[in-house]
């Protein structure tokens, strides 16, 4: 009775993370999670003594690991855009985007002028964009850092403040402040590299 008490948690785990998987954007994500849900199916199904179960589990878990392989070593194409303010399609960007975009970063006005303004490419996608302001003395305070749902990977943080940090040295910009967002706005601010400060809603700071 207690085998079987234990079997039934399991299988209710593994039927949770398959589903939280399919409501997951971020296809990395999705298929990490995907895959333990189908490992865990899997292992239920051996528990239970169903083959099937076991069997067609386990190939799901290969095909995720198939092509979570494929996404880590594909090379894909990302290159800065600097797009004017008034943009039509920065503002149709915006619009589109306005849900997710308070849900990340609240505080963010939409109505504010801003004097820099980047977008980050991936494979031609506008994935990734930058707003905010920056002065005559090298600082720039970014007010918002977005990225599309299907590019929440880290690459374009990555690419962004990693690879191609000297960006923004060539601007001469030496300093970048950014405003907070929701928590997992500032866990991605603090992968990047930025450092939590006390500076009005400024509240991360990478110095360059």
């Amino acid at each position: 009775m207690e085998n079987y008490v234990l079997y039934e948690i399991i299988g209710y785990v593994a039927s949770v993370l398959v589903a939280v998987s399919l409501m997951m954007s971020a296809i990395i994500k999705l298929r990490i999670v995907n895959m333990i849900g189908a490992f865990t199916f899997s292992v239920y199904g051996v528990l239970i003594g169903s083959i099937p179960v076991a069997a067609m589990n386990g190939f799901i878990v290969l095909i995720n690991i198939y092509f979570l392989i494929k996404l880590w070593r594909d090379k894909e194409y990302f290159k800065l855009l600097n797009v004017d303010k008034e943009s039509k399609y920065l503002e149709a960007f915006l619009h589109f985007h306005k849900d997710d975009i308070l849900n990340y970063q609240p505080g963010f006005d939409f109505k504010q002028d801003y004097n820099f303004s980047l977008f980050v490419l991936r494979d031609m996608v506008p994935a990734g964009l930058i707003l905010g302001n920056r002065d005559d003395k090298g600082m720039l305070k970014i007010d918002l850092d977005f990225v599309i749902p299907n590019f929440r990977d880290f690459k374009i943080g990555e690419y962004l403040f990693g690879e191609k940090i000297d960006y923004f040295i060539e601007q001469g910009i030496r300093e970048i402040l950014a405003a907070s967002g929701n928590p997992d706005h500032n866990r991605y601010l603090e992968k990047a590299g930025f450092k939590q400060v006390q500076s009005d809603s400024y509240s991360y700071e990478l110095k360059l």
